[in-house]
C-alpha cells in the first residue's frame, strides 16, 4: 500500500510519482525473496550406508549332556533293561565258544552300571578260568582294535585361550571379532566396510569381509536381507550412519588382517563378544548371537 506522502505527490508532479511507484514495485520482489529464503528448510545429508557380517563358526562338537541329562537317560535305560526280554545268546553264539564269553562278560558289566553290584547274582566259576576268559576276551578286543581311548573333547587351544584358533571352544559357536582403529581410537566390531555405487548389500558385505580379513577364507552368506541395523550417535555436523549386518558362515581357511587399519582377530563366543565391544553396539548385536 502507498503512502500518504506519494499519493500528495501524485496531483502535483506526475514524474515524482512514476519514480515511487517504481521504487515500491521494485522492493517488493526482494523483501519476499529474503523472506523466503529465511523459511526455506536446511537440505538434509544422506545418510552413509555399511555393512558388516556376523561370520560364525558352527559348533563342531555336540554339545556335552548335563548332570539332569545324564540322570534321565541312565533312568530310561535302566527302564528299557527291566522290561526287555533276555537276549538268546545260547542262539546266537556258539556253547563255550569265546564270542559268548565275551557276550555273557560285557552283559554282567551292562547290568552292574544299570542296577548296580549287588543286583548280579555270584558266579560260581573257578577264579583260574575266570582270569583266562577275562585275558582272552582283551586279547581278541585287541586284535579287533576295540577300547582305544577317544579324543579329548578339550583342544589344546582351549588349554592355552588361543582366541585366534578355530579349534577352540568346540561346543560353542564362535563369531569372528576385529580390533579396528576408528576415529582415532581402537575398538573391537564385526568385519565391516562402506557401500559403492552399484552393489547389493549383501554382494558389498562379501566384498568387505575379504578387503579386511584377505580371501583365504571359504565363507557364505546368508541371504540377502540384513538381520539387523546399528545407527551410533552421529558426532556434530556430520550425516547418520547405518550399518546393516549379515549372517555368514566359514567352512575352511583362516583371518588374514593387514595389521595396519585392522590390527588383530579372535574368534570368541557370546559371552566374550560382550566384554570388548562398546554398550551401545552390543545391545544392538546381542539378540543376534546364539546363547550356545
Amino acid at each position: 500500500m502507498l503512502s500518504r506522502h506519494v499519493l500528495k505527490q501524485v496531483g502535483s508532479c506526475p514524474r515524482a510519482a512514476r519514480r515511487a511507484f517504481a521504487t515500491e514495485v521494485s522492493s517488493s520482489p526482494a523483501s519476499s525473496e529474503n523472506v523466503a529464503q529465511s523459511v526455506r528448510p536446511k537440505k538434509s545429508e544422506k545418510p552413509r550406508i555399511s555393512t558388516a557380517v556376523i561370520l560364525n563358526r558352527s559348533p563342531i562338537l555336540t554339545k556335552a549332556p548335563t548332570p539332569f541329562e545324564t540322570a534321565f537317560y541312565s533312568y530310561q535305560a535302566r527302564i528299557r533293561r527291566a522290561l526287555s526280554n533276555p537276549f538268546p545268546h545260547d542262539f546266537y553264539f556258539k556253547q563255550g565258544s569265546l564270542l559268548q564269553t565275551r557276550f555273557n562278560l560285557e552283559e554282567r558289566q551292562r547290568e552292574k552300571r544299570a542296577f548296580g553290584p549287588s543286583f548280579l547274582p555270584t558266579e560260581d566259576v573257578d577264579p583260574e578260568k575266570a582270569a583266562a576268559d577275562k585275558a582272552a576276551v582283551e586279547q581278541l578286543a585287541q586284535q579287533e582294535g576295540e577300547g582305544e581311548e577317544l579324543t579329548s573333547r578339550t583342544h589344546k587351544a582351549d588349554l592355552t585361550n588361543d582366541v585366534k584358533s578355530l579349534d577352540r571352544k568346540g561346543q560353542r559357536n564362535l563369531y569372528l571379532l576385529l580390533l579396528a582403529e576408528e576415529n582415532g581410537k581402537d575398538v573391537w566390531r564385526f568385519p565391516q566396510g562402506g557401500l559403492e555405487k552399484g552393489d547389493l548389500l549383501h554382494q558389498a558385505a562379501q566384498k568387505d569381509l575379504f578387503a579386511e580379513c584377505g580371501e583365504q577364507m571359504d565363507t557364505w552368506i546368508v541371504g540377502r536381507n540384513p538381520i539387523g541395523v546399528y545407527k551410533p550417535k552421529p558426532a556434530s555436523n556430520e550425516p547418520q550412519d547405518h550399518v546393516f549386518f549379515f549372517k555368514g558362515h566359514i567352512m575352511a581357511g583362516q583371518v588374514h588382517v593387514d595389521g595396519q587399519r585392522v590390527k588383530d582377530f579372535a574368534w570368541l563366543t557370546k559371552e566374550e563378544i560382550g566384554e570388548k565391544v562398546d554398550k551401545d553396539y552390543w545391545e544392538v548385536v546381542s539378540d543376534i548371537l546364539s546363547d550356545c
